[in-house]
């Protein structure tokens, strides 16, 4: 996917046409998908495995890859972050443009009303599908792309949300101020995004099937041209082997050129190392943490004892008992399933006939729709896993750690007639907030290991934000609820709250790059503790959000499209590759050629393969002074003994604002196992402008 060419009289179609008529003849037209020509060249094609490797073969072609199918990935959030609903808004929040990539939108909804807006910005060159769907002044544009022209049932040809996720995302970035909202109590206050000012343009590129990549494509394609302030994509694709065989890396690419940020969720696959998916140095990528709520449900059984477990469980059982049942021993057998695909309670694997109107206990967290399908009246769910997130169920359900779940147990096969309840949820206080949630995936980057990854985290546990009417509370077919707020978890839902303190700093800061407003979010992050998040800053990158510091960090790491052709270059790309991705005259050469660690990032990392070897990096940095014009600032490093950091000079002094000065950050370690950690911080006494320093062992 390449930068557009500089001629006037270029037809992307008619060229992209003529590429697939010297490999399928007439069937070309018929094959051709999409063309992209708004914003980049390329485009998306109906092929064979031969065909696509001599498509692949002919020159000016970068990369082909297939259009692979990914998943989608608050009342109390921006409280919790310090972002305060009476904080000081400009005007200039109301010309911020906000794209949503996502699964649409719910224009009825509350949170996206336009009342006391004004018409779209000037800047706007979107347009709005109409097709069930109507814009305002607040969601100024919608458009919908689907490469399958195939619907499968519930989907709607129309910008129209009808599963839940974009429409919850949406609001969590900018949607208004909407107050006495709540799930059924749980959750109650006043909702609302991060810029609630700003306007909305909706990209639908995600489906009940997945989102694909030539329609995420397509979308970039648009949006840049449409002029959107920034990108939010809460979409997790799978690893690529280079950066530019993944939709989000090249077209976030082609939106850095053109000064826009992308803020991307780090994915839902963790704890596992390396399991983060949208890694690409130029975009913001946000691991998903805890706030100080959460909802837990009581489990009573029938001889008196009570378990707590977490749940959003809005359904009263009344306290009356029922009787209580193990999945283990209520297999579908007329089905094919097996007592131990029914312990697990997998769909469709137990046994109406000895479920219904029973709870069964089940030894995995799933989403109780075998329950519901064979009747049951609830479900207690138990295994070894991380009680850190509360989920949604279509039936009363509550999910016990492995202690309290084996009770259960025993209470169950010891007792003649075994019976329970499940209580609705209630709201406490979680002490440990802000902590890195166990789903949220890690590092480190599995492409370039010394860039660190993720960048920073947000709140993204039990977020409540709009809901279609269109979709159910659990998204469940047999779930009889429908709810205009909705409490939903996952780095999705962090994504949107970076998103919205990106746009914040953008409104106050509107000549800054986007790799400067990416620093001012990673250097005023709150510092988080290890104690908590044992995977460190591959767990929090360089910390907690906070939105109240981000648009004051005194200095900030600027960054240009240059410099991520030079790390590129640095990489192995060669300079025909590059050239054909950026549209220009970009090159490669013994000059040009830089290390990962001088890309001005404001982090620092160090990776080795070699067990017990002495590892020295060398990374130079150059700092913007975008604080007081007559300022010095001092280097503070925080490092534990034998992780050895060296700054030169140690004392940088600025005259005016803009003002850049350079600095050099030697690390040396000795690495048996893991990682160690450190932290630089620039201080003139106002500003603490902090970077993480890691290395670590790269495991085999």
């Amino acid at each position: 996917m390449g930068g557009l060419p500089k001629q006037a009289d270029f037809l992307a179609t008619s060229v992209h046409t003529s590429m697939l008529q010297e490999v399928i003849g007439s069937r070309a037209s018929e094959s051709l998908v999409h063309s992209y020509s708004r914003s980049f060249h390329g485009f998306a094609a109906r092929l064979t495995e031969d065909e696509v490797a001599e498509i692949a073969g002919m020159e000016g072609v970068v990369s082909v890859f297939p259009s692979e199918r990914h998943q989608l990935q608050t009342t109390r959030s921006w409280d919790f972050l310090g972002f305060s609903q009476s904080l000081q808004r400009l005007p200039a929040e109301s010309d911020l443009i906000v794209g949503m990539f996502d699964s649409g939108i719910w224009p009825e909804s509350d949170s996206f009303s336009d009342k006391g807006f004004g018409p779209p910005p000037t800047k706007w060159k979107g347009t709005c599908q109409t097709s069930n769907f109507t814009c305002n002044d607040k969601i100024i544009g919608a458009k919908y792309y689907r490469q399958n022209t195939t619907h499968l049932p519930g989907d709607l040809a129309s910008p129209r949300d009808t599963e839940g996720h974009g429409t919850h995302t949406s609001s969590t970035a900018a949607g208004g101020l909407v107050s006495g909202t709540s799930l059924f109590g749980l959750g109650s206050g006043t909702a609302r995004g991060g810029v609630p000012s700003a306007r909305i343009a909706v990209y639908k590129v995600c489906w009940a099937d997945g989102c694909y990549d030539a329609d995420i494509l397509a979308a970039f394609d648009d949006a840049i041209a449409d002029s959107v302030d920034i990108i939010s994509i809460s979409i997790s694709p799978f690893v690529a082997g280079n950066y530019f065989e993944n939709s989000i890396a090249i077209g976030s690419f082609h939106a850095m050129k053109h000064g826009i940020l992308t803020s991307a969720a780090a994915g839902n696959s963790g704890p596992k190392p390396a399991t983060t998916t949208n890694f690409s140095p130029w975009f913001l990528s946000v691991a998903a943490s805890t706030i100080d709520r959460k909802f837990v449900n009581k489990v009573l059984l029938g001889n008196g004892k009570s378990y707590e477990g977490v749940s959003i469980n809005t359904f009263d059982l009344n306290n009356t008992m029922y009787p209580l049942i193990y999945g283990g021993d209520a297999p579908n057998i007329a089905q094919g399933f097996n007592s131990t695909r029914s312990s697990l309670c997998v769909k469709d694997s137990l046994n109406s006939a000895l479920v219904k109107g029973k709870i069964v206990l089940c030894d995995a967290l799933t989403s109780a729709d075998a329950a519901l399908t064979a009747g049951a009246t609830g479900s207690i769910m138990r295994n070894l896993g991380s009680t850190d997130v509360a989920f949604t169920f279509p039936v009363p359900a509550s999910f016990l750690n492995a202690a309290d779940g084996s009770e259960v147990s025993h209470y169950l096969n010891s007792t003649r007639n075994p019976t329970a309840t499940i209580f609705k949820s209630t709201e406490t206080k979680d002490v440990l907030a802000p902590a890195v949630v166990s789903f949220s995936s890690r590092g480190p980057n599995p492409i370039t290991s010394d860039i660190l990854k993720p960048d920073l985290t947000a709140p993204g546990v039990d977020i409540l934000a709009a809901w279609p009417p269109a979709s159910t509370m659990t998204e469940s077919s047999g779930d009889p609820r429908r709810v205009s707020y909705n409490i939903v978890s996952g780095t999705s839902m962090a994504c949107p709250h970076a998103t919205g303190v990106a746009a914040y700093v953008k409104a106050i800061h509107p000549m800054w790059s986007l790799a400067a407003i990416k620093s001012a979010l990673m250097t005023t992050a709150s510092p988080m503790s290890p104690l908590k998040n044992t995977d460190a800053e591959f767990a929090y990158g360089a910390g907690h959000i906070n939105p109240s510091k981000a648009a004051d960090p005194g200095l900030v790491y600027d960054a240009k499209e240059a410099d991520y052709v030079q790390f590129l270059c640095g990489q192995g790309y060669n300079a025909s590759s590059l050239r054909l991705v950026t549209g220009d005259q970009s090159s490669c050469s013994d000059v040009k050629n830089a290390t990962v660690w001088d890309l001005n990032l404001p982090s620092f990392v160090l990776s080795t393969r070699t067990k017990g070897s002495n590892i020295t990096g060398v990374f130079h940095r150059t700092v913007t002074n975008v604080g007081s014009p007559n300022s010095t600032y001092k280097a503070t490093v925080t490092a534990p003994q034998g992780f050895n950091v060296r700054v030169e000079p140690q004392t940088l002094a600025f005259e005016f604002v803009l003002q850049k000065q350079s600095f050099v950050v030697t690390v040396e370690a000795i690495l048996e196992a893991g990682m160690i950690s450190a932290s630089l911080v620039w201080d003139d006494g106002v500003h603490q402008v902090r970077s993480p320093i890691v290395a670590f062992l790269v495991s085999s």
